[in-house]
């Protein structure tokens, strides 16, 4: 009877949230093909495989929201990519490669798109349920509820932009133009140690603007001899703007806000010293901070920083080197953050980075838990973090399998 009852109750856990479903094994995480669901040996955290496709799949990018309500966009390969794949989707070399939807709570998947050109734009209007992207001069955008799909703008032919963000209210689109001579670099020399520091050195100009989602206008709103890049709007303030002059970080001034009515524009962080880097910026969630990886100097002393946008006063928490992050993010309250690590390849040069990790503020440092040991994972992928919905879970992308797959990790420990 006991056993019965047993039986009955992980059903239950499992027809309600699968997410949460049982793991029974105790394992090391990667380096062969793993089951569903497992516990990190190392850690002792569950971890749950959530795409189950057969196919490679990727999470978003660590700054753009994939959810709506419990259910998380993301994107999907037919065909698998190799352990030095691109780190991002959107120049990653794969075919097939399509926005699915997965609702977190039965695990299942759908197909939204299915566009034989490459696709660009990771999205979402949670309000509406929209998902934005674009294919070639053009931008679409698809309910997840009906699946509709609406062919929104075409950009003119002489004003070749990309989006990159939505704005608070969904009233507006945002993102980068780029000039045909640094078009002309990517073309000649696409791989990014090849054209990073040619675009950067070249000085040429970029236009930040709009697109009005209603009356399809398209508005210039800064432009700049500069690589503007990292285009965000606010989760809060539909006029707000943060973007940031890419390059080797520790030549730029890099984060910068631009009100794209009054236009004014504002640095965030200004560096203090040689060889600081400031970068990897993103909005927390109530709007009302911007977080940054900081690093005073560079590889030497580790920060994750953050400066609240209505007192311009800046906070940082000191981290170990081995605890540094490709990026970070915060929880909807922003009272707790993640990282995803690094190799020893990384700018930390740490000898023990490869973790999902998990930070809580304590005075001006960060106490540490580590969560996933990403030994066999290849950071040529970045795992890219975010916490899920309710808070309960980090989701992120890795290859420690052999192909390309998005994940989940309880932040309570396993009892067993």
């Amino acid at each position: 009877m006991k056993k019965t009852i047993q039986v009955i109750l992980i059903g239950y856990i499992i027809a309600s949230f699968s997410i949460s479903a049982y793991a029974q094994d105790v394992l090391e995480t990667g380096g062969k093909e793993m089951s569903n669901e497992w516990i990190d040996k190392d850690t002792h955290h569950k971890i749950v495989k959530l795409t189950r496709n057969n196919r490679s799949n990727f999470s978003f990018y660590f700054h753009n929201n994939p959810f709506i309500g419990d259910e998380m966009v993301f994107y999907s390969a037919s065909k698998a990519v190799s352990k030095s794949a691109a780190q991002e989707t959107y120049n990653m070399n794969t075919k097939d490669k399509q926005l699915f939807l997965i609702n977190l709570k039965t695990l299942q998947s759908e197909r939204l798109t299915n566009h034989p050109g490459a696709m660009k734009g990771e999205i979402v209007y949670a309000k509406e349920k929209e998902v934005y992207y674009q294919v070639e001069d053009s931008v679409f955008r698809v309910n997840i509820d009906n699946k509709k799909e609406q062919l929104l703008y075409v950009f003119p032919s002489d004003f070749k932009g990309e989006i990159t963000t939505v704005n608070a209210d969904g009233t507006l689109l945002g993102g980068t133009k780029s000039c045909d001579e640094e078009k002309e670099i990517y073309r000649k020399y696409p791989e990014k140690h090849d054209y990073f520091s040619r675009i950067f050195e070249a000085r040429l100009p970029r236009t930040l603007f709009t697109i009005n989602i209603k009356d399809k206008t398209l508005n210039k709103v800064f432009t700049d001899s500069a690589w503007l890049n990292h285009v965000q709007f606010s989760p809060t303030n539909p006029s707000l703007l943060m973007f940031c002059h890419e390059g080797h970080w520790h030549k730029v001034d890099r984060i910068w806000t631009l009100d794209i009515n009054s236009k004014k524009v504002i640095l965030i962080h200004k560096r203090t010293m040689p060889m600081e880097i400031a970068g990897h910026e993103w909005f927390g969630d109530t709007g009302k901070n911007i977080w940054f990886d900081l690093q005073q100097p560079r590889g030497a002393s580790f920060f994750i920083a953050g400066v609240d946008l209505n007192t311009n006063t800046e906070k940082k928490y000191a981290l170990k080197r081995d605890e540094w992050s490709v990026h970070y993010t915060t929880s909807k309250d922003e009272k707790i953050f993640a990282g995803d690590g690094g190799d020893t390849g990384s700018v930390a040069k740490a000898k023990d980075g490869k973790w999902i990790n998990l930070f809580t503020p304590d005075g001006d440092k960060m106490v540490t838990e580590k969560l996933v040991n990403m030994y066999h994972h290849q950071y040529k992928l970045e795992p890219n973090i975010h916490f899920s919905p309710d808070g309960k879970w980090i989701i992120f992308r890795a290859n420690f399998e052999g192909t390309e797959n998005i994940y989940a990790v309880e932040l309570s420990k396993s009892m067993k």
